[in-house]
């Protein structure tokens, strides 16, 4: 069989799965896929796909952009409160599979997602009523860190896109470089699960509050009458004095701090590689072992993200990701990323370059170049 038939065999079949995605994606659900209710004074967001750990797609992304944006500006509304339904997760982050189709067939889905979520997630960090998630449970990806983060026991965050061919988005490169010295490269390069009060020490999550605290504390809040940022503030902070659960407990991190900035500190991934195997403390090792799975074009690209963003404002960062995004669909680690982590699930990718000495400075600028008049704009 010639080369043109096989790729035109494989070009059906990516079409074909698409169809099926868009079908169900659009088609009419029993249950909604996001709920948005005014309970109280509070605008209510539940992201309801329990059964795929709540991950966003654009359908549901176009249902809360405009009611966020009407309740923003709607006086009846003091605040806007976001969680997920099925107690297991908050949102797995961006439906990633959907995206994954749609980008190796040139659908369009590709580049309405990214642009769509990411300006979703500029009305969420420029909202002027309090915005307060309560992240129970998985909470992955880019969804994190754009509001007031209520973490409890049951949460478990991870930024795993560089073992997807991606890079930490929807504000990765805001918020991870304002974080404590080097966790925020640490968080990114290596993808750290951070859980339960970890994910508040950390500083990814505002607040900790235990999860049988969180039906009360929710009450209270959408029974606010007309409550200032600082009205919310003393809430979450009288609920989160009265959560005892692990305070005795050191954060999970703390003796590898000192090790995590000095490691971490150097002008190339190359060398933070180069710091770790020179240190060959069982820590050091165990992250260079890390670093060794994931994609070097992604390491690269997150370094460079996390560098610019720390001096960026969060709209800035915003288009810089999503130069990103559609850089990452152009390329190939990404489809192949999510081949290894989510369809075949082999865990064994074959990444393109192969190796961090491969990876030209020149490919990773070009993964910053404007896309002109498609460069994201709000």
């Amino acid at each position: 069989m010639s080369l043109i038939v096989l790729t035109s065999a494989y070009r059906l079949r990516s079409i074909c799965r698409l169809q099926r995605i868009q079908s169900h994606m659009m088609s009419s659900q029993v249950e909604p896929e996001v709920l948005l209710e005014r309970v109280g004074s509070a605008g209510v967001i539940t992201i309801n796909r329990p059964k795929v750990l709540n991950a966003l797609n654009l359908p549901m992304i176009r249902q809360i952009y405009p009611q966020l944006k009407k309740w923003e500006n709607d006086n009846e509304t003091a605040i806007v409160i976001i969680r997920g339904a099925g107690g297991k997760a908050f949102c797995a982050g961006g439906d990633i599979r959907a995206v994954t189709e749609a980008g190796k067939v040139g659908d369009p889905l590709a580049e309405d997602f990214f642009r769509e979520e990411y300006i979703l997630n500029n009305a969420i960090g420029t909202c002027r009523k309090p915005y307060i998630a309560l992240i129970e449970g998985i909470t992955m990806g880019g969804v994190i860190n754009l509001s007031c983060h209520v973490s409890t026991e049951k949460t478990l965050t991870t930024l795993p896109q560089p073992g997807k061919g991606l890079f930490p988005d929807v504000g990765g490169g805001h918020f991870l470089p304002r974080l404590r010295g080097k966790l925020g490269l640490f968080l990114a390069l290596t993808g750290f699960r951070l859980k339960g009060r970890d994910v508040q020490r950390a500083g990814v999550a505002t607040h900790f509050v235990e999860s049988k605290k969180i039906p009360e504390l929710e009450k209270v809040l959408v029974d606010l009458k007309s409550p200032s940022a600082e009205d919310v503030s003393r809430v979450l902070e009288s609920y989160q004095s009265q959560s005892s659960l692990d305070s005795e407990k050191p954060f999970v991190l703390d003796k590898h701090m000192s090790d995590i900035d000095r490691l971490f500190s150097s002008s190339s991934v190359e060398g933070i590689v180069q710091n770790l195997k020179a240190d060959g403390s069982e820590f050091a090792n165990k992250q260079a072992e890390t670093l060794s799975r994931m994609s070097p074009m992604s390491l690269k690209i997150t370094y460079k993200q996390l560098k610019a963003g720390a001096t960026l404002s969060l709209q800035d960062v915003l288009v810089m990701e999503y130069r990103l995004s559609q850089a990452c669909m152009r390329g190939c680690d990404f489809y192949e990323g999510v081949r290894a982590v989510l369809v075949d699930r082999d865990q064994s990718p074959k990444w393109n370059p192969s190796t961090l000495e491969e990876v030209s400075e020149q490919a990773v600028e070009q993964c910053f170049s404007s896309l002109g008049d498609k460069d994201l704009t709000f």
